[in-house]
């Protein structure tokens, strides 16, 4: 990482006295998003800047009111170029069953986890949809289990892998190798929680520094506490002048806040049950290059509890926009400008 810090620096000081400041600006932004980017050390999903308490995914046979539209979940996990050892993706509580999980009349769910990598596990158009259509599962199938009701995984991790880092897709663009990992209900009608940890061990959580984790639709548990706060971070690219974010089934639980660099609270439309809304804003010249940081507040009173929430973000193309478990950039915080103003 020595040769990305002695850039960074004379970027920075490139900054201060080429003439053309604002282009250096943007230069100067975009390499300390990239620069962020491969020092994060990003491997719980969701991650702890995030405050999501699991993943959720239903069986095939529930009722969309229960918080989930298509009973699958596609997570991507960024493995950097330069890492050689052996690579573990980690599941806690992967079974549908137990005190973590949501139950509907009798345990009857079956909760299946594949891991692809290979030619085309993230590149293909199909796998980064947020529906489960087309060739969602494209790549090579590295490693899958069937979990149903099982005390041995209650509150406990289940480990795939080990997996060679190669083994995934090399995408320059992220300057590592893909690996996909979908969870998916086949049969039955009660919800999984469950969380995700890349690894460097077989037993352990240990982080792979430079990697990260992103998805192009959460589908998660809302925290039962009013006081807790969850968040996503889509990033804003320089293609990008405006976003569409929809969510679905939100059950009237409190508000969904934007906060970015520029702005200091923008509210959404909010969904009923088992229904989508949406809405569409400008993107600020400030923010692009930057994650906004979606805030999900829940009201406190009457409280509504084991709430589940989808929710996806576009572009004006309508290309959806990745959630970084760790924000590209950092958390974004709202930047107060300080005027004089003149007597009146």
């Amino acid at each position: 990482m020595k040769i990305f810090n002695k850039l960074a620096y004379f970027l920075f000081i490139r900054y201060f006295y080429n003439e053309n400041v604002n282009s250096m600006r943007k230069i100067l932004v975009v390499f300390i998003s990239i620069l962020f980017f491969f020092n994060s050390n990003a491997q719980p999903v969701p991650a702890e800047d995030e405050n999501i308490p699991f993943l959720m995914t239903f069986g095939p046979k529930a009722e969309t009111s229960w918080g989930d539209d298509d009973f699958s979940q596609t997570f991507f996990f960024v493995i950097p170029e330069e890492f050689t050892s052996p690579l573990f993706i980690r599941v806690f509580d992967p079974d549908a069953g137990g005190e973590v999980d949501e139950i509907n009349g009798i345990w009857d769910t079956k909760i299946t986890y594949s891991v692809y990598g290979g030619l085309k596990c993230y590149t293909d158009p199909d796998a980064q949809g947020v529906d489960p259509a087309g060739n969602y599962k494209s790549g090579n199938l590295l490693a899958t289990k069937v979990f149903g009701e099982n005390p041995r995984y209650d509150n406990n991790w289940f480990t795939f892998g080990p997996f060679n880092p190669t083994e995934g897709e090399l995408v320059k663009k992220y300057g590592g190798y893909i690996f996909k990992i979908i969870c998916e209900g086949t049969e039955g009608d009660d919800g999984n929680m469950y969380r995700y940890f890349v690894s460097t061990s077989g037993t352990e959580n240990k982080r792979i520094e430079g990697a990260n984790a992103f998805a192009y639709e959460y589908s998660f548990r809302m925290h039962n506490d009013p006081n807790e706060v969850s968040h996503i971070y889509p990033y804003i690219d320089d293609r990008t002048i405006s976003v569409e974010q929809k969510n679905f089934d939100w059950d009237n639980d409190g508000l969904i806040r934007v906060v970015s660099v520029a702005r200091q609270g923008l509210l959404c439309k909010i969904s009923n049950d088992d229904l989508w809304e949406q809405n569409q804003f400008k993107i600020l010249d400030e923010e692009i290059s930057t994650s906004l940081d979606f805030q999900f507040i829940k009201k406190k009173s009457p409280p509504v509890k084991n709430n589940n929430v989808v929710i996806s973000v576009k572009n004006q193309y309508g290309e959806l926009l990745p959630f970084y478990t760790i924000p590209i950039g950092g958390v974004p915080k709202y930047k107060y400008s300080i005027g004089v103003k003149k007597k009146e």
